[in-house]
C-alpha cells in the first residue's frame, strides 16, 4: 500500500526547505518519512534529466552529528525503493564523497547541516556532473512521491536496514592533493590541526603528513560543535592564539562540520578571513576568471590580480552559475570562492607541472594547502603573504533567533520609495556609525556603500532564523567595530 505526498506540500508542513546549501531543518522535523520523500523526489528529478536509471548507484556519506546515521539510513532505503544500488562513502567530507561520485557519473548526497547546531540536520543533492542548481530545486519541489508503508505513526521507519559496507572515498580525496602538490610540498612545517567535531579532521592530519610535514591534533570533541567560518566564536579565537603561542605553529588549519569550509589561522593564531583566503588560493594557481558572492572582499577587484571577477548572490549554486558563464564566455581558468572560504575549481589548473582537476563543489582542502604552499614557496609567514594583498577587511556576524519574517519585513522597510529615499533613511539609520550612505547593491539582501568607504551589508540567513551582518573597511578592528554597532543598531530598531 502506498500513499502519494506532494514535494511541495510537505516542505511546508515540515519547515524542512530548500537553502542555499541544500535542505536543512530541525532534526525533529526530519522525520524518516521526510528524508525518505525527498531522496525519492531527487531521484525521480533526475531520471526525467537522464541522470539516474533503476541499478544505478547512488553515493551517501554524513557528518559526526548525533542524528545522521538515522538519516542516511531513511536516504538509503529511499535509494533502494528507487532501485538504486547504495555506495555507502561512510563519514567524509561533503566534498569527498561528491568528488567519488563525479568520478564514477553517479549522484550522491551528503547528509550534514555544515555549521549550524546539532538540533538542526540536513541533505545536500549533487548530480552525475555537480551540485544541483536551483532548476533542480525547483525539479524536486515539483515532484510528487508515492510513499510506501514503511513508517510507523511518528514517521520513522518501522524498520531500517543497515547500510551496506563502506567504500573508499577517503583515500582518493587525499591523493588528488598529494598527486598535484608532492609529497615534500610541506616539508619543514609544523602545523596545528583543530579537530573538534569536523568530519574530515582525520584527513587533514593525514595530508598534513602525507604532504611532508608535522600536524599537532588540538581540541578534538566527542560532542559535536556548531564552528562557523564566517563567525568564529570567541572561544575558538582565544584557542588558536593560545596554541600558536604555546606549540609553535606555523599556521593553524580546521574547518566546519563537513568539511567543505576551510578554516586557517597564521602563525599568530589570528583566523583569516574565508573571502581572503579565496584570493590567495586563486592567486597561488594562478586563475584567470574569479566567480564570488557580492558579500566577499573587494581586494578580488583592487588586488588586479584577475581578467575577470564576476559578483553573484550568495550561495555555491549562483557561484556556479557564474563559474560556468565565466567558462562559456571563453576563460580558460575559472574558480570561485564564497565568504566562508569554500572554495570551487571550475577547470583544471596546472601545480608545479602537474594537473589538478576540477571540482566544482565548495572544498575546503585546496584553499588551505593551496595558501600553505604559497607561502612555503616564497619562504614568508601567512601574515606576510595576507600583507601583500589591498589593505581591505571584512567582518561577519549575526542575529540569531531573529525570525526570517522579521528580516525580511525589515529590509523591505528599508528599501521603500525611491534610491534618494532609501538613501536618506540608510543614513538616518547607519550615519553614526559609517557617515553618509551612497551607493545600495540589491544583488542578495541590503548592501550600503557610505563615502567614507565603509560598507554594511545585511541579508536574512536562507537556512536558519538569523539575520546575517557583513562588514567592510580598511582595518579589521574597524570592520569588527561596524559590525557589533550595526547589529545593535538593527536589533533595536523599530518599524514604523
Amino acid at each position: 500500500m502506498t500513499h502519494t505526498v506532494s514535494i511541495a506540500d510537505l516542505m511546508a508542513r515540515s519547515g524542512v526547505a530548500f537553502g542555499t546549501s541544500g535542505a536543512r531543518g530541525l532534526v525533529t522535523a526530519m522525520t524518516d518519512e521526510v528524508c525518505f520523500a525527498y531522496t525519492c523526489a531527487f531521484l525521480q528529478h533526475l531520471s526525467f534529466i537522464g541522470q539516474f536509471a533503476p541499478g544505478r548507484p547512488v553515493a551517501v556519506a554524513g557528518d559526526l552529528r548525533p542524528s545522521t546515521p538515522r538519516i542516511m539510513a531513511a536516504c538509503a532505503a529511499a535509494i533502494r525503493h528507487m532501485d538504486g544500488k547504495v555506495d555507502n562513502c561512510g563519514f567524509v567530507p561533503s566534498p569527498a564523497v561528491a568528488a567519488y561520485a563525479f568520478a564514477r557519473g553517479i549522484p550522491s548526497l551528503m547528509v550534514t547541516g555544515s555549521h549550524i547546531p546539532d538540533d538542526r540536520n540536513g541533505i545536500k543533492f549533487n548530480r552525475t556532473d555537480g551540485e544541483v542548481l536551483k532548476p533542480d530545486e525547483q525539479g524536486i519541489r515539483a515532484q510528487s512521491v508515492d510513499l510506501p508503508d514503511l513508517f510507523d505513526g511518528e514517521g520513522m521507519l518501522k524498520a531500517a536496514q543497515p547500510l551496506p559496507p563502506p567504500v573508499d572515498a577517503a583515500t582518493p580525496y587525499i591523493a588528488r592533493y598529494v598527486d598535484a602538490f608532492g609529497p615534500e610540498a610541506l616539508s619543514g612545517v609544523t602545523l596545528g590541526v583543530y579537530e573538534h567535531s569536523a568530519v574530515g579532521r582525520d584527513i587533514l592530519v593525514a595530508l598534513v603528513g602525507a604532504l611532508g610535514g608535522k600536524a599537532v591534533r588540538l581540541g578534538r570533541s566527542d560532542k559535536f560543535i556548531p564552528v562557523d567560518t564566517e563567525a568564529v566564536r570567541p572561544e575558538d579565537q582565544q584557542l588558536a592564539r593560545a596554541w600558536a603561542a604555546e606549540r609553535k605553529l606555523d599556521a593553524i588549519l580546521s574547518t566546519d562540520g563537513d568539511s567543505d569550509r576551510p578554516l586557517l589561522a597564521d602563525e599568530r593564531g589570528a583566523w583569516m578571513r574565508g573571502d581572503v583566503l579565496g584570493i590567495l588560493c586563486a592567486r597561488a594557481l594562478g586563475i584567470g576568471a574569479v566567480a564570488t558572492p557580492v558579500s566577499c572582499n573587494s581586494a578580488v577587484e583592487l588586488s588586479g590580480l584577475f581578467d575577470a571577477v564576476r559578483r553573484t548572490r550568495i550561495g555555491s549554486p549562483f557561484v556556479i552559475e557564474a563559474m560556468n558563464a565565466l567558462a562559456a564566455e571563453g576563460q580558460t581558468s575559472v574558480c570561485g570562492y564564497e565568504a566562508n572560504g569554500g572554495f570551487l575549481l571550475a577547470t583544471p589548473v596546472k601545480v608545479e607541472g602537474r594537473t589538478l582537476g576540477a571540482l566544482p563543489t565548495r572544498d575546503a582542502v585546496l584553499p588551505i594547502l593551496a595558501t600553505l604552499v604559497d607561502a612555503r614557496r616564497q619562504c614568508v609567514a601567512l601574515s606576510a603573504l595576507l600583507a601583500q594583498l589591498p589593505a581591505r577587511y571584512t567582518f561577519s556576524e549575526r542575529l540569531q533567533n531573529y525570525p526570517t519574517a522579521q528580516s525580511q519585513a525589515l529590509i523591505a522597510h528599508l528599501e521603500q520609495g525611491s534610491e534618494t529615499d532609501v538613501l536618506h533613511r540608510l543614513t538616518a539609520m547607519f550615519g553614526g556609525i559609517a557617515g553618509e550612505a551612497g551607493g545600495i547593491d540589491r544583488t542578495d539582501g541590503l548592501r550600503v556603500h557610505f563615502k567614507g568607504g565603509d560598507i554594511i551589508h545585511l541579508r536574512p540567513s536562507g537556512n536558519a532564523p538569523e539575520l546575517r551582518c557583513y562588514t567592510e573597511s580598511d582595518s579589521s578592528e574597524r570592520a569588527a567595530s561596524l559590525n557589533e554597532q550595526a547589529l545593535v543598531l538593527v536589533r533595536d530598531y523599530r518599524i514604523g
